[in-house]
């Protein structure tokens, strides 16, 4: 049956439709209230979620603040130009041979309705859907690597243009790590509930202007790819993070950034189901050094 993992509050919480599960609570105290935990117990939370029909909800999802669904992974590794139409907005003149592989502090993650704080006037938006580590792994083939995922969820890479660019080779973890500039949520979706992993729609908009509107099956280097090309450089960890690439539309390349109060939608779905939404609104701070 799969089933949809959340952060609320800090406690982690299964949900259905527009209520949430404390998993603490429903589980009668045989899995703890943390997040990360949760990553741990696949087959429990698969056959908790397939009682939630004859249980009472903890409250509705609309009342409560929706966290990171992983607040402190070891490792969060990000994909460049995984998508030909990216590539080609970057003015890369030919597709990667090898997946470009970059980190994200862990720093940097935050929920799906957080505040973005903008630490200069070149900040871009990048719509990405972001794979949860479950069983760990090392040298994992690209045929078992579907075994190894916990669930998806979608991620926004955030980056700042300026950070980016003002160094050659340019500084893609740091203008990327900035508190805040890694949003995610609002659930982990467990991979069964997924009924094709390469036709997902991945969507941005700013200001209710779309922006973004790609697809898995464009992904240069699919997930088995990724999970397994990454395996063989370090041993996968429960709750690791791969940020898998964005589709063509970031504003930084036609010279559009975001602003004070701009409200940013990120939406993973197709026909058969919904990642849900995330929405983050931008505030501008003080500028980095």
């Amino acid at each position: 049956m799969g089933f949809q993992l959340a952060n609320i509050n800090g406690r982690s919480a299964l949900v259905a439709q527009s209520h949430y599960y404390d998993l603490e609570t429903l589980s009668g105290g045989e899995l703890n209230a943390d997040p990360m935990s949760a990553l741990g117990h696949p087959r429990e939370l698969s056959q908790l979620s397939a009682s939630l029909d004859d249980a009472a909800p903890t409250g509705i999802l609309a009342n409560v603040t929706i966290d990171c669904p992983v607040p402190w992974p070891r490792n969060v590794f990000a994909v460049g130009k995984n998508f030909a139409d990216h590539a080609a907005e970057t003015g890369a003149d030919e597709i990667p041979e090898q997946p470009l592989i970059f980190t994200k502090f862990p720093s940097c993650l935050s929920g799906p309705d957080v505040t973005v704080e903008l630490r200069s006037d070149f900040v871009d938006w990048e719509v990405e859907l972001v794979v949860v580590i479950g069983t760990g792994g090392k040298d994992i083939t690209e045929a078992d690597a579907l075994d190894h995922i916990f669930g998806l969820t979608i991620g926004q890479d955030v980056s700042d243009r300026r950070m980016q660019f003002v160094a050659k080779p340019p500084h893609f973890g740091l203008a990327k790590s900035f508190d805040t500039y890694g949003p995610m949520g609002p659930t982990i979706v467990s991979l069964d509930q997924v009924e094709d992993l390469e036709n997902l729609r991945l969507q941005c908009s700013i200001n209710g202007e779309a922006q973004q509107d790609g697809n898995t099956s464009d992904l240069i280097f699919g997930i088995p790819k990724l999970i397994s090309y990454l395996s063989h450089v370090t041993t996968l960890t429960t709750g690791d993070l791969i940020f898998t690439g964005t589709p063509g539309g970031v504003g930084g390349f036609r010279g559009i950034f975001l602003k004070d109060g701009d409200v940013i939608e990120s939406t993973i779905g197709n026909e058969s189901m919904s990642f849900g939404t995330m929405t983050n609104r931008c505030i501008r701070v003080t500028d980095h050094a």
